[in-house]
Order: structure tokens, then C-alpha cells, then sequence
């Protein structure tokens, strides 16, 4: 039987695929997505035993309405509504350098009003991403001296910024 399943699906691909797919085509212009609607229109036609037992000219009359109302179907899917066909694929957005330009120097100005031992602390925190334990041990001063420098560093830092015009 299952030989059998095989030769019968082979017969209805070969009876009506092409002239369904054209038909698609015709439809929608679309020679990629014709290959699917026909895909699914030729197993719900195999679904449907009573289709294959009829004349194949009924048969395919049902097949064209089926296509039909898959592309129908899919033209009124969400997926397809958001879905924008271009030609070409689009360029990767290349971010613009300058407000980084510009937030790399206001930083290191406000960096400036910071005492030279609150700016070391803040500096090997913030942007050598050290830990208070390593900063300690490359300033050769205590834990908490550093804790407390990069509090006051950063609460000083904050209040240069807002004077120049940087809110939260």
C-alpha cells in the first residue's frame, strides 16, 4: 500500500502542479512563495480522497480554489502585513560617531573639576573596570579609602555634569 501511496502522489504532483503553479504565480507574481501555496494545496488535495476519485479536470477546478484561498489567507496574515519585500538586502545601520564624541569630551571635562585622588579611583572603576580590592592594591591604600573617594568621586562627577547641562 504504501508503494501504492507513492505512485498515486507522484501522479497528482504530475497531473497538477505546473498548471497550479502558474496559476499562483499568475496571482500573486511571486515564483518563491507559488512553491509553497502549491505544496499545500496538493496535500489538502491528498487529504481529501474524494478530490483524487473525481475527473481531473473537477480536481484541479478545486485545487485553483484552494491556491486562491491560501494566497488570499496569507495576504490577510499578520506575518505578511509586517513583512516589506525589498530588492536588495538593506545596508547595516552604521551608528554616527559625534554624540559619542561629544559625551567622551564633556565627560572627561566634568572628570577634570575631580580631584586628582577622587579622578584616579573613579577612572580605574569606571573605565578599567577594576574592583575596590584591585584598586587598593595598585594605589596601596585601604578598602574603604577607596570606597569613600569613589563615592565622593562620582557625587562630585554627578554635579559637574548637571552643571553642564546633563540631567538624569
Amino acid at each position: 500500500m504504501p508503494g501504492d501511496d507513492a505512485t498515486r502522489l507522484g501522479a497528482l504532483f504530475d497531473a497538477h502542479a505546473a498548471p497550479v503553479w502558474r496559476y499562483v504565480v499568475h496571482l500573486t507574481g511571486d515564483r518563491a512563495g507559488a512553491d509553497d501555496v502549491v505544496q499545500e494545496t496538493l496535500l489538502r488535495a491528498w487529504r481529501t480522497p474524494r478530490i483524487l476519485a473525481q475527473d481531473p479536470e473537477t480536481a484541479r477546478s478545486w485545487m485553483y480554489t484552494v491556491a486562491r484561498h491560501i494566497v488570499i489567507d496569507e495576504a490577510r496574515s499578520a506575518r505578511h502585513r509586517r513583512e516589506i519585500a525589498v530588492a536588495e538586502t538593506p545596508e547595516s545601520a552604521v551608528r554616527d560617531a559625534t554624540d559619542a564624541i561629544f559625551d567622551a569630551l564633556l565627560i572627561e571635562e566634568a572628570l577634570g573639576v575631580l580631584s586628582d585622588a577622587h579622578r584616579d579611583v573613579v577612572v580605574r572603576a569606571y573605565f578599567g573596570g577594576l574592583s575596590t580590592v584591585e584598586i587598593a592594591a595598585d594605589l596601596g591604600i585601604p578598602e574603604g579609602t577607596v570606597k569613600s573617594r569613589l563615592h565622593y568621586g562620582l557625587r562630585a562627577l554627578r554635579l559637574a555634569l548637571q552643571e553642564r547641562g546633563v540631567t538624569r
